[in-house]
């Protein structure tokens, strides 16, 4: 039987820890077009804090000739591959159209070094359809194969949960699917050898890839709702969260908390859905309702600060203000898709002075991507403002009795702070 070289493209949140886990039992190469990524790895180093140190150092290959993991940003390592593994992003331009960008680029990679007999699976989320219809013409394209005679396609979407060390890669049952059943077949014993909740294997391509989009925009939908409640209940100047605890005394209650929700995939994927159902003549209102009202809680928090400001009689220009946390949620460096940054931006207008403080976030990236720079430390008693916006543990250790004064707002987003030490919540 063949021993299986398998090739991850993208070594992220979703790549890097796909490739550790297989380079246990296989030849891996993790590929990544970042030097600077690879070079960390190599060294042991991995900023996403998804995998151990120490796990990775012992996987990393010296020696070609035994199961292990070869990193590296050449694509002409490639070419000893008969499985590759996409796990690049997904994401939305400013449109809120999907980018298919790096996918293709991917795949286009993939096509100089495709041989007969090899299997391309996808794990980067999309929309239905996506592998077979835009995919696999790149592959053919440039590798002058013919899919499902030369070569095949498989679709396993990821499950990565960013700093979860409990529902980690191994842990989260694996859907998966191929392009032919034999295929199929393939795919899910591929999965099968790492993944010890087991997998589940998809009737059809098409299938693997809505249930991700499902899941993530039922979630989306979920949160949206209680979301809604809570501008609702603003008004009505009841709070939120205490008609959700009355509500979930039912049995059949499902119990959301409202907040900001960013992220590579809640606050990107339902887009993919929308898109494709408007490709195919049908607007779908559901989701992109929950959309619009989860892109407006960042705004909604910024206008409530203010106005509990005001009504304490603090000046709003050239006022200051602390920010706490910026990653999209909480214990991990990911900072794509943040909402605190509307948080931010929103403030920014009023000629606030805003500033962010976050032991989790990349500093250099932060500052690369939003121009805005970190604070190393807080003094808590400076600020006119403070606002919640993560639940890392280092701020479970906050006094926030010490920090409660009458001449400052203190606003929880995270529904984690006592009530009696706080302004207003979501």
């Amino acid at each position: 039987m063949k021993k299986n070289k398998i090739a991850i493209i993208g070594l992220g949140y979703v790549g890097l820890p796909l490739a550790v886990e297989f380079s246990t039992e296989n030849q891996v190469i993790g590929f990544d077009i970042n030097p600077e990524r690879v070079a960390q790895l190599n060294k042991g180093i991995d900023i996403t804090l998804e995998v151990d140190e120490v796990k990775l150092n012992n996987v990393l290959l010296h020696d070609k000739s035994t199961n292990g993991l070869l990193i590296t940003s050449d694509y002409n390592s490639l070419y000893s591959a008969n499985i590759f593994i996409v796990t690049v992003p997904t994401p939305i331009d400013n449109y809120k159209k999907p980018d298919l960008g790096p996918l293709l680029r991917a795949s286009a990679m993939i096509s100089k070094v495709l041989k007969k007999g090899d299997i391309v699976i996808y794990e980067s989320t999309v929309y239905p359809g996506c592998t077979e219809e835009d995919c696999v013409p790149v592959l053919e394209s440039v590798s002058g194969l013919k899919f499902n005679e030369d070569f095949f396609c498989g679709y396993s979407p990821e499950r990565i949960n960013p700093g979860d060390k409990v529902n980690t890669l191994t842990n989260i049952k694996k859907v998966t699917s191929g392009s032919t059943h034999e295929v199929s077949i393939i795919v899910d014993e591929l999965y099968k050898s790492i993944i010890i909740a087991g997998t589940h294997l998809a009737p059809s391509i098409k299938v693997a890839e809505a249930s991700k989009a499902v899941e993530n925009a039922q979630r989306d939908i979920n949160i949206s709702f209680v979301n809604e409640l809570s501008l609702i209940f603003d008004r009505l100047d009841i709070d939120t969260n205490e008609v959700l605890e009355a509500a979930s005394t039912k049995w059949n209650f499902l119990y959301y908390k409202p907040g900001l929700v960013g992220g590579h995939c809640i606050s990107v994927d339902p887009y993919y859905l929308a898109h494709k159902s408007e490709s195919v003549g049908y607007h779908p209102a559901v989701i992109l309702s929950g959309r619009r009202v989860n892109d407006q809680m960042g705004v909604f928090v910024a206008s409530k600060v203010v106005k509990l400001m005001i009504q304490k009689g603090i000046r709003i220009k050239a006022s200051r203000i602390l920010i706490l946390g910026f990653t999209f949620k909480e214990n991990c460096p990911d900072i794509r898709n943040t909402k605190v940054i509307d948080i931010y931006q929103e403030l920014k207008s009023y000629n606030a002075n805003i500033e962010i403080y976050d032991p989790w976030a990349n500093k250099q990236e932060v500052f690369q991507t939003h121009e805005i720079s970190l604070l190393d430390h807080v003094d808590y008693s400076s600020y006119d403002a403070i606002i919640h916006c993560v639940s890392h543990a280092q701020f479970k250790e906050i006094n926030f009795e010490n920090i409660k004064s009458s001449s400052r707002v203190i606003f929880d987003t995270k529904n984690s702070v006592s009530k009696k030490f706080i302004d207003g919540r979501l």
